[in-house]
């Protein structure tokens, strides 16, 4: 049975507990990496969120993903396929480590694109932000003991503040 859907208030170490798995992680993946990026909400100051540090290993666009899922398998991350989603490595991570979830992404990925626009949005929006913190608490609350409800309720949302970002990002190149 999996962990039930806990919902914590925003912790100041998340960005230090991302620094410290990035280093990590780099140096395992050497030049295979292009950049590590903190993804997810507990990348965005104030965001109550799942205890768990999300990351994506970017890796450049059009690289086979296997050296770079050995590597990873080395430093004792257990690969997990793509869960479904194209574009997207997921690794679970090593025991003893801070909880996180890593993906390995490559550069070009729709996936990656939409992780940091959705992040960069929250960050800009403090408005949305606690919208979508408030939201989080309610379907955690809702949906405890069903991780697959919890992230179908937050579906809407993520897709509204992507069709925002969009929007916006027309609007800044006069395109109405």
């Amino acid at each position: 049975m999996s962990q039930p859907v806990q919902i914590v208030e925003y912790d100041p170490q998340w960005p230090v507990v991302f620094g410290r798995l990035a280093v990590v992680i780099r140096d395992g993946l050497g030049p295979l990496v292009l950049r590590i990026e903190h993804v997810g909400s507990t990348a965005v100051p104030g965001l109550p969120a799942k205890p768990v540090v999300d990351m994506d290993a970017v890796i450049p666009a059009g690289a086979d993903p296997a050296e770079a899922i050995a590597a990873l398998r080395s430093l004792g991350y257990a690969h997990e396929g793509d869960l479904g989603i194209p574009g997207r490595e997921a690794f679970a991570a090593p025991e003893g480590t801070p909880a996180h979830h890593l993906y390995v992404c490559a550069a070009d990925s729709t996936e990656l694109a939409r992780h940091l626009a959705f992040r960069d949005f929250l960050r800009a929006h403090p408005e949305s932000s606690r919208r979508y913190g408030a939201l989080k608490r309610e379907l955690a609350s809702r949906h405890r003991d069903d991780r697959s409800a919890y992230t179908v309720g937050k579906s809407a949302f993520i897709e509204d503040a992507l069709a925002q970002v969009r929007a916006e990002a027309r609007r800044a190149a006069g395109q109405g």
